[in-house]
C-alpha cells in the first residue's frame, strides 16, 4: 500500500464502525478522548461555531484574521471538498498525511471495534492532532446541529459563535425551527460570550432565553453590534467603536454578514484579538472554496460559451439559495448577464425551496445527479422540482452533459451576450467539481 493511500484504507474502515452515518450523542467519543488521555483538554482557546448558514465562511474569516496578527490557529471544517484532510489544518497548514493516519490509527486502536460513528472518531483524531501542537487558536466549526453534536465536549471555550438558524437537517433535527435553535444554542457554555447572527424571531428568542440561563454575554447582530456595506467599504460597529474596513474577498451580501460575526467573536472574545490591521488584512486574504467561487480553468471550464462567467456555490437549502440569488442579482445590477444554473442536490434537501429564490432571475436549470453520490436526487426528480418552482429546466447525465446544455441554450439566444453560470445546489457536487477543475 502507498503512503497516501493509507489515510483512506483508515477512513473506510472506520466508515464501518457504526451501522448509521449519523447518530446524535456525546456517550461515545466522550469514552473514546477519555481513553486518549483527554485530548479535548489541551487545547489552544476555541472559538466554537454552529448555525445553519455561514458558520464555514465565519470560520474562515476569523481564520483569516487571526493568522494576520501573526498567531498559529487550528482549524477543524466539515464536510472536505475533495480530500479529506480539508477538515484538519494545524497551525495553518492542513494535516500531513503521516499525521492524519497516525492519529486516525490510534483513535481505532483505542476504541478496539466498538461502535462509534465516522464523524465522532473522526473528530476525537482531530482534537489529538491539535493537542500535540502549540497553537494561539482553534476555530472548530460544529458538524450538525451543537447539543449533541462531536464537537460540543469543549467545556469551556473562549467564545461561541451562531450564525443564521433555518431549516435543514429536518431528519436530525425535527422540523420546528425553535427546536432546531435549541440544538444549535446547546453549544452555548456557562459564562462564555456568544455572538449571535441575524435570526429569525423564533430561533432569535430561544438562543437570548438560553444564554440567559446560562449567564453568558451575549451579543446580539442588530443590537449589539452592526455591520453593512457602504460606498465600497464594511462598516462595523460595536460598543468599542466604528471599523471602516474593505469589502470582503468572498463574494455576495452575506458574506458581510459572515464576516462581521466572525469579528464580533474576535473582539468579544476576551483574547487579543481584534486587532484592526489584522482584521482588515483578513478581509483582504480570506479563501472559502465553493462559496461563489469563480471557476476560470479545466476541462468543465473549456466547455463553457467562449466569454461565460462560471461561478461554484455549495449552499444547499432555501436560505442559503436567497443569499446566493441576491448576489446574483447584485451582479446583474453592476454587469447584465443571462443567468443559467446547473445544479445538483441530495435527495434529504427541499430542492422546489432552493429554487425559488432563482425565479425571474434564471433563465434556465440543468439538472443533474450528483456523480458518485448514492444519496443524490435524480436529474429526472430536480427537474420536476425546479418546474414546480416555475422555472425552466432540462436533466442532463453529468457536469459536462449539463454545461454542453449551456452552451446549446445561450447560443439560441445570440443577442444577450455570454451567460452568467452557477453551478449549485450541493457542497458534494461542489467537491466533483473542484476535483477536475481548480
Amino acid at each position: 500500500m502507498s503512503v497516501a493511500a493509507r489515510s483512506d484504507a483508515i477512513l473506510d474502515r472506520l466508515l464501518q464502525l457504526h451501522p448509521k452515518h449519523i447518530d446524535l450523542v456525546l456517550d461515545r467519543i466522550e469514552r473514546l478522548l477519555a481513553r486518549l488521555g483527554h485530548p479535548e483538554e489541551r487545547l489552544p482557546p476555541v472559538i466554537h461555531v454552529a448555525g445553519t448558514n455561514g458558520k464555514g465562511s465565519t470560520c474562515a474569516f476569523a481564520r483569516a484574521m487571526l493568522e494576520a496578527q501573526g498567531l498559529r490557529v487550528h482549524v477543524y471544517t466539515s464536510p472536505h471538498l475533495v480530500d479529506f484532510h480539508e477538515r484538519m489544518r494545524l497551525a495553518g497548514s492542513l494535516i500531513s498525511e503521516e499525521e492524519l493516519s497516525d492519529v486516525l490509527e490510534e483513535c481505532e486502536a483505542a476504541i478496539s471495534g466498538t461502535p462509534i460513528t465516522f464523524f465522532e472518531i473522526t473528530t476525537a483524531a482531530a482534537l489529538l492532532a491539535f493537542s500535540r501542537h502549540p497553537a494561539d487558536a482553534l476555530i472548530l466549526e460544529v458538524g450538525l446541529g451543537g447539543r449533541l453534536d462531536a464537537t460540543n465536549v469543549i467545556r469551556r471555550p473562549a467564545v461561541t459563535v451562531i450564525t443564521p438558524v433555518g431549516l435543514d437537517h429536518q431528519e436530525f433535527l425535527g422540523g420546528d425551527l425553535a427546536g432546531i435553535a435549541a440544538e444549535k444554542a446547546g453549544i452555548i457554555k456557562h459564562g462564555v460570550p456568544v455572538i449571535m447572527g441575524a435570526q429569525d424571531d423564533r430561533a432569535r428568542d430561544v438562543i437570548e432565553r438560553t444564554a440567559d440561563s446560562l449567564s453568558a454575554p451575549l451579543f446580539a447582530f442588530g443590537q449589539d453590534w452592526f455591520v453593512h456595506a457602504e460606498r465600497d467599504r464594511t462598516v462595523y460597529q460595536d460598543e468599542n467603536g466604528l471599523l471602516d474596513l474593505p469589502l470582503p474577498k468572498l463574494r455576495g451580501p452575506h458574506q458581510i454578514d459572515n464576516a462581521g460575526a466572525a469579528i464580533a467573536a474576535l473582539r468579544h472574545s476576551g483574547r487579543n484579538w481584534a486587532s484592526e490591521n489584522g482584521i482588515e488584512q483578513g478581509l483582504r486574504r480570506v479563501e472559502w472554496p465553493a462559496r461563489l467561487q469563480r471557476l476560470t480553468r479545466g476541462p468543465l471550464i473549456a466547455l463553457a460559451p467562449e466569454g461565460a462567467e462560471v461561478w461554484l456555490d455549495g449552499g444547499h437549502n432555501p436560505h442559503a439559495a436567497r443569499a446566493v440569488a441576491q448576489a446574483l442579482a447584485d451582479f446583474e445590477e453592476k454587469s447584465q448577464k443571462p443567468l443559467y444554473l446547473i445544479c445538483g442536490m441530495l435527495k434529504t434537501k427541499d430542492a422546489e425551496g432552493f429554487f425559488t429564490p432563482f425565479r425571474g432571475l434564471a433563465r434556465h436549470v440543468t439538472t443533474l445527479s450528483i456523480p458518485g453520490e448514492p444519496a443524490s436526487r435524480g436529474a429526472g426528480e430536480l427537474y420536476d422540482a425546479a418546474r414546480k418552482a416555475g422555472l425552466e429546466a432540462s436533466p442532463a447525465d453529468d457536469p459536462e452533459d449539463a454545461m454542453i446544455q449551456v452552451a446549446g441554450w445561450a447560443s439560441g439566444r445570440p443577442g444577450e451576450g455570454p451567460p452568467r453560470i452557477l453551478i449549485c445546489g450541493s457542497l458534494y457536487l461542489a467537491g466533483v467539481v473542484l476535483a477536475e477543475n481548480s
